[in-house]
């Protein structure tokens, strides 16, 4: 296997080992980088030199870290200290941040290699950016973490940072045949990243395994890593179609259904689980939220730089924010408030719940990212989800299954997924 190709828990296993380099890991992913980006366009920002500087130290220092050696991308609304932050807005060319965003700083000093600043849609909205889908460059990678996404699936560096607000992390990962993770709300510090809806907002990561998830996470935590448990036992699942149901691709649909069928035949206990008729509501809450939050957010460059901002923000958040009173907003919170603490009963004896990253495959096109909505339930929830690249679409192009937690159950969520991964792959 080539060295672009490693997991970071591979990176950091063959580097400790001796037998391989910082150096020739990076040198490898920028060579990838170089012969796919015309393709896939992926980077916003890369600074070869930049990086081979920073492998050298790292392997002339005989230092040790978690990350050791890892190249990983940074999803272009997240701050860095040396290399421009633009937004994925006119409005920010070539803007320099001070100072490192945490999840930047706490990569580094794990021992991380950051690459460079992977392409975000305009404020982490809905206006596509210019990076395609490395598995068909005529379709879209989705959105709005499209170069984190890309550059994972593409093979271009093991680890990227994304966000998530929606969807923007999961149904990336989905098109694009990456591994990716939403957090519990709050878990992960957001100190330098631009805020898109600060009541909804996480990071999310992109990565080549589940144990590359929570290696991550630990680093990202701030604490000590600790390796997944190797037997964990079998998980109960709970398939939870949703009210979205009818939405999915009918070969979405079969797939699911046969994954259901596979994992109980592997031992899982898998049960039905209907959500309450409430939960059908949710994502008019999540609209109301994010778009009053956005609205003010962005109030500065909505008055001074109107025309730079793009058709779809303007017509879509802004004016969603703009014309939702504050009485609105409160009640969207406090419906949503409601449906978490019903949430945790939903799940009944089970650990995970089984549900569509994507409606189908990466649609055809470059005018949109994709459908939203099978992430809206489980974002505004604050719940930690995970999506596998597990299946195929019929025109051969990668399709996610997702599965849900409890909230602040993370590392349940990561064993189940071990395990279901494991059975489907």
């Amino acid at each position: 296997m080539r060295l672009n190709e490693l997991t970071a828990t591979e990176i950091v296993s063959a580097i400790a080992d001796g037998k391989t380099t910082c150096e020739a890991v990076a040198r490898a992913c920028l060579d990838r980088i170089a012969a796919r980006e015309p393709q896939v366009q992926a980077w916003q920002y890369l600074n070869s030199e930049q990086v081979i500087a920073r492998a050298r130290a790292l392997d002339k220092s005989g230092r040790r870290g978690p990350l050791l050696g890892v190249p990983f991308g940074i999803k272009d609304i997240i701050d860095t200290c040396d290399m421009p932050t633009e937004y994925g807005s006119p409005i920010y060319k070539d803007h320099q941040p001070k100072n490192d965003a945490a999840c930047v700083a706490l990569g580094r000093k794990a021992g991380g290699i950051l690459m460079g600043k992977t392409v975000t849609t305009e404020f982490a909205n809905l206006t596509p950016g210019k990076t395609r889908n490395p598995f068909d460059p005529a379709r879209t990678p989705g959105g709005s973490s499209s170069g984190s996404a890309a550059a994972v699936g593409d093979n271009m560096v093991p680890l990227a940072i994304g966000t998530q607000t929606t969807g923007s992390t999961i149904r990336p990962a989905s098109f694009c045949g990456a591994f990716a993770y939403r957090p519990t709300y709050a878990d992960l510090r957001c100190s330098g990243v631009r805020e898109v809806a600060g009541s909804l907002d996480t990071l999310g990561l992109v990565t080549r395994s589940i144990e590359d998830i929570a290696l991550y996470r630990d680093v990202l935590l701030g604490i000590e890593p600790q390796p997944l448990p190797a037997e964990s036992g079998v998980p109960r699942i709970g398939f939870c179609r949703t009210h979205l149901w009818p939405i999915l691709e009918p070969y979405t649909r079969q797939l699911l259904e046969d994954a259901v069928e596979n994992l109980a035949r592997a031992g899982a206990k898998v049960v039905d689980l209907t959500l309450p008729s409430e939960f059908e509501s949710i994502e008019d809450a999540h609209r109301w939220i994010s778009s009053f939050e956005f609205a003010r957010n962005f109030t500065w460059e909505i008055d001074s730089h109107w025309e730079q901002i793009g058709e779809r923000v303007r017509e879509g958040r802004i004016k969603d924010g703009l014309s939702c009173s504050f009485e609105r907003y409160i009640e969207s919170r406090s419906f949503a408030e409601k449906c978490r603490a019903m949430f945790s009963d939903v799940f009944g004896d089970c650990d995970v719940l089984l549900a569509a990253s994507a409606v189908g495959e990466a649609p055809i096109g470059l005018h949109s990212t994709g459908n939203v909505r099978p992430s809206a339930i489980w974002t505004t929830m604050h719940v930690p989800v995970v999506t596998l690249p597990v299946f195929k679409g019929p025109n051969g192009l990668p399709v996610g299954a997702q599965l849900v937690a409890r909230r602040s159950d993370d590392r349940r969520l990561f064993a189940a997924a071990r395990w279901v991964y494991g059975q489907l792959v």
